[in-house]
């Protein structure tokens, strides 16, 4: 039987519905991701961005479904910590929450840079923590607050890809042609392309780690993950098009920032600083999405002490857990002063790729009572995260396994004592 979550002072409130839950899935997933993602994709796969794309949208809904399917089932903060806890026993949720603290710790410093860079490029760094100390003000106030913002950003960055979508699209330079596979689409491209625009359909995740915020979670989290990830995937693939027929694969693999370049391509140079803003607005959004991820699941863990029970604290008006997000919001302004980790997160798409291995394996355990998905999803799940993990540079692996290795060696010294 799955542990029920906290009641009274230390609950989290049910203040979220589904379309609330729906557009934090995509303000994560809708990110800064669509406008930096798809030329590394390209350069990866070549023609075969558009299978690439395809590959990533199967392993994620795969996870999404097994996700979403756990979250109706164990609805309290800490998505796959709590999955993993509950299914498999407490190392492996243990590992699932640690990988995804530590690694999306670093991708709020990295995504809060990213947003510096593109407010204030002169002081990326200030202006980065600023965003950092202004969004966790805000997620301090209430979750409905951050959700609020959150309508904000997603009608906004949808409203300038439609933009950059029209443009290309209706160009004179637009050819359908240059949507078709070549010689160039090999295999390991491919599944490198999928490995990349997977992390940036993983965003659903949220929406689970928030699942104690959820109103009638058994109802709102499997209608609310599939409706963000299908929406997600559409915005891909019709800016992806989009972008292709007016800059093809090797155009497109070679932009440093590919939506500026395909307006520009498109004959509409005045729209590229509008693009330019969307992107920061984006970036502003994930960083939003992450923020309240990581706090969540350090919530969770604290409670099992598995991290300073000081942190499990939940604000009696507010009702949001204020000492993770204060300690979370400290230590990404921290980072994002001193530090440069846009080049240096690899080890985050590790952790990654095991969190979501974990709750496909949790997935597996469940019963057609509880609502187990059919068996093929988590099983594929599984198998696309560990395909995706061979995609990654070496660098990456190895970063993301001694993180690991850290964690699971810090479990151990704790239960010495318990032990003995």
């Amino acid at each position: 039987m799955s542990a029920p979550p906290p009641a009274g002072p230390d609950a989290l409130e049910r203040r979220l519905g589904v379309f609330d839950a729906v557009l934090i899935g995509l303000g994560a997933m809708v990110g800064a991701g669509i406008f930096a993602a798809l030329g590394p994709a390209a350069a990866a796969a070549g023609s075969g961005l558009l299978p690439g794309l395809a590959v990533a949208a199967v392993v994620a809904y795969c996870n999404a479904t097994s996700s979403a399917r756990l979250a109706a089932r164990h609805p309290a903060s800490g998505g796959t910590y709590v999955y993993g806890r509950e299914r498999l026993g407490e190392f492996w949720g243990y590992l699932a929450g640690w990988g995804f603290v530590v690694g999306k710790t670093a991708s709020c410093a990295a995504m809060a840079l990213t947003a510096g860079t593109y407010l204030w490029p002169a002081r990326a760094h200030a202006a980065a923590v600023a965003a950092v100390v202004a969004l966790t003000a805000l997620n301090y106030a209430g979750v409905q607050k951050a959700a609020r913002l959150t309508r904000a950003i997603v009608a906004a960055v949808l409203a300038v890809l439609a933009a950059v979508v029209v443009a290309c699209l209706t160009g004179p330079g637009a050819e359908a042609a240059r949507w078709a596979v070549g010689a160039d689409a090999g295999p390991l491209g491919i599944l490198r392309a999928a490995g990349l625009l997977f992390f940036a359909f993983a965003g659903y995740a949220r929406i689970a780690t928030l699942g104690e915020e959820v109103r009638d979670p058994g109802r709102t989290i499997p209608r609310a993950v599939p409706t963000a990830l299908g929406i997600a995937l559409v915005v891909y693939a019709v800016v992806a098009l989009a972008v292709l027929a007016v800059l093809g694969p090797d155009r497109l693999a070679g932009a440093a920032a590919p939506l500026v370049e395909a307006v520009r391509a498109a004959g509409v140079p005045g729209l590229a600083p509008v693009v330019r803003a969307g992107a920061a607005v984006a970036a502003l959004g994930s960083l939003l999405a992450l923020i309240l991820g990581v706090s969540r699941t350090t919530l969770a863990m604290a409670r099992d002490r598995h991290l300073p029970h000081a942190l499990a604290a939940v604000h009696p008006r507010y009702r949001v857990p204020h000492r993770a997000e204060l300690a979370v919001g400290a230590v990404v302004a921290v980072l994002a002063a001193t530090t440069d980790l846009r080049g240096a997160i690899g080890f985050s798409s590790f952790g990654a790729i095991a969190y979501y291995a974990v709750a496909n394996a949790a997935a597996l355990t469940l019963t057609p009572e509880e609502g187990r998905p059919p068996r093929v999803l988590p099983v594929v799940g599984v198998a696309g995260c560990l395909v995706l993990a061979f995609t990654l540079p070496a660098a990456s692996v190895l970063a993301g396994a001694a993180v690991l290795a850290l964690g699971a060696g810090l479990y151990g010294v704790r239960r010495l004592p318990a032990r003995s």
